[in-house]
């Protein structure tokens, strides 16, 4: 085998060093090409998080919406029916004066016996609207012989008496009507007392 002299030596040297820094090369190319094709994954994860949180934000939006809208409707369905029901309260008041009237006179004659035609006119016509009320369900409060209450009884004056317990409606001057639900006008009443004593019984019950 030939002697190899220093320049072909010094050659190859150069030559596996070439080859070793072309495989460094080559290695560090395959590492930054791994880096590289991680940092997109990484992208499409985090966007892919954000979908789903712009998502889930737009669905609770949708169902707050979808709530409010829910009560506006029935709030508006309400105050609908509302309207409907109390829509002829004013006109049904002004008629509440007539019906007044209308028993006033019927209260009157009842003591006279002349022109009962008349008399038996005003209670048909009295007993119609009445029924016209009650259509458009305007009803009257009961009120004698009950116990009085302030929601729906109005007290113009007191009266002792012993024939009935006290607090009660011994009389009605003028009838109170609820309109539905609501209380269109109070009963005008008069509401018992106990009755006092008097002292000049007292001193006969002492004296026996």
């Amino acid at each position: 085998m030939a002697k190899r002299n220093k320049k072909e030596i010094k050659e190859d040297v150069e030559k596996k060093t070439i080859d070793l820094q072309d495989e460094e090369s080559e290695e560090d190319g395959i590492s930054s090409d791994d880096e590289n094709a991680e940092e997109p994954e990484k992208d499409i994860e985090d966007e892919l998080e954000a979908a789903k949180n712009d998502a889930k934000e737009s669905y609770d939006r949708f169902i707050r919406l979808s709530a409010e809208f829910e009560n506006y409707k029935k709030r508006l369905s309400r105050e609908r029916d509302e309207f409907r029901k109390f829509a002829n309260e004013a006109l049904i008041k002004e008629i509440l004066s007539v019906v007044d009237n209308l028993e006033r006179a019927i209260e009157s004659a009842e003591n006279e016996s002349e022109n009962n035609c008349v008399v038996e006119g005003v209670d048909m016509t009295h007993k119609e609207i009445l029924k016209v009320l009650e259509k458009f369900n305007a009803k009257p409060i009961k009120a004698f012989g009950e116990t009085f209450d302030p929601n729906f009884h109005q007290a113009v004056m007191n009266e002792e008496t012993d024939e009935y317990i006290e607090n009660t409606v011994i009389r009605e001057l003028q009838k109170g009507y609820m309109l539905h639900d609501r209380l269109l006008r109070p009963a005008m009443v008069v509401v018992s007392t106990a009755k006092m004593k008097n002292s000049d019984d007292d001193l006969k019950i002492e004296e026996n």
